[in-house]
């Protein structure tokens, strides 16, 4: 008989660097969304972040930082789970069984190993070779059903899914779900506003290329105003801006921020520059992150309420994670 899971959605984001605009209309919308239709588990990844050398204090400031951006953007602590990873010790304790279930042959085809280890694989962390682990821990120990993802993400939920599928066969149970990926809304692929063939991203030396959720009006604008573009007007329809990928990203940013479509942004603006269509950008991206970036402030300014907000939110996800930490503890042979 197949065993049939709860819906359960989860989660994770890193703490270090403060939430961009692709993360707000790539994910953190979608979470916002999502905490109204199922129980989610949303988690500030601390245990993925030290993969790579951080400040301690960085790493402090940023966890709240997150937290703060979090909250500020819309997710509710009283109806998702909202907290620290390091603060459940069952993701670290997952983490080591499941390294026993998973190969060094899946580990060693990860894209993203290669990516962030550069050159100096040799010289790069034992964590950072085995964090798509973690991932799978983080998943699978709260029997998450769906993981909202971005198309990067999509070959780590593979492998968690092979993790979770060779448990199940070895062991001879039906203890974790195979969870399916949730990619959706009309812009989960922001794009940088200096390359309109590279993804925004906080890494990025130049801050030009983002819009910050913490920045000002005058910021956005500025940003705005300096995106790359061509000369060319804006075509009709959607197939017109197959070979413009600056104009594209900016036409797909306007139709997300304004819950449209790409077609119906160039319907209204055909024929028009970007002299035109900047500034009319500039005006709705201010009025939907001006809220955020004010209450991002004020969170930020006090430390205590993120840390019981997080504290709570870590108890409520022990309580969910524990029974199912034991009951792989029983599968394995460690519990009676």
């Amino acid at each position: 008989m197949t065993q049939t899971f709860a819906p359960r959605v989860f989660s994770g984001i890193q703490p270090t660097g403060n939430l961009h605009l692709g993360n707000y209309l790539g994910a953190i919308r979608n979470w916002v969304d999502m905490q109204h239709q199922h129980e989610c588990v949303y988690c500030i990844v601390d245990l993925h972040a030290i993969t790579l050398w951080q400040d301690p204090e960085a790493l402090r400031r940023g966890i709240h930082e997150m937290a703060a951006a979090l909250l500020a953007s819309g997710i509710d602590p009283d109806r998702a789970v909202l907290f620290n990873q390091s603060q459940v010790h069952m993701h670290a304790e997952l983490c080591w069984i499941l390294m026993c279930t998973a190969r060094m042959g899946w580990m060693q085809r990860m894209t993203q190993f290669k990516e962030k280890s550069g050159k100096d694989k040799e010289g790069a962390s034992v964590g950072l070779f085995g964090y798509p682990v973690l991932q799978a821990a983080d998943i699978l120990g709260y029997k998450a059903t769906h993981v909202p993802v971005g198309e990067d993400q999509k070959q780590h939920l593979e492998l968690s899914r092979d993790i979770a599928q060779k448990f199940n066969t070895d062991y001879g149970v039906e203890l974790f779900p195979l969870p399916e990926p949730v990619i959706q809304g009309p812009a989960t692929r922001v794009m940088s506003l200096r390359d309109g063939t590279a993804k925004m991203s906080k890494s990025d030396p130049s801050d030009m290329s983002r819009i910050n959720l913490a920045d000002d009006a005058d910021a956005i604008a500025q940003k705005i105003k300096k995106a790359k573009t061509d000369p060319e007007p804006l075509p009709g329809d959607v197939a017109g801006l197959e070979s413009r990928p600056e104009a594209r990203n900016l036409v797909s940013i306007y139709a997300a921020l304004s819950g449209t479509t790409a077609q119906a942004v160039l319907t209204e603006f055909e024929g028009k520059g970007f002299g035109a269509f900047k500034p009319a950008l500039a005006d709705l991206t201010v009025s939907v992150l001006a809220p955020i970036a004010a209450r991002f402030r004020e969170l930020c300014a006090d430390p205590g309420h993120l840390d019981t907000v997080l504290a709570k939110g870590a108890a409520r996800a022990d309580a969910i994670a524990a029974p199912v930490l034991a009951e792989v503890k029983r599968t394995v042979g460690f519990l009676s």
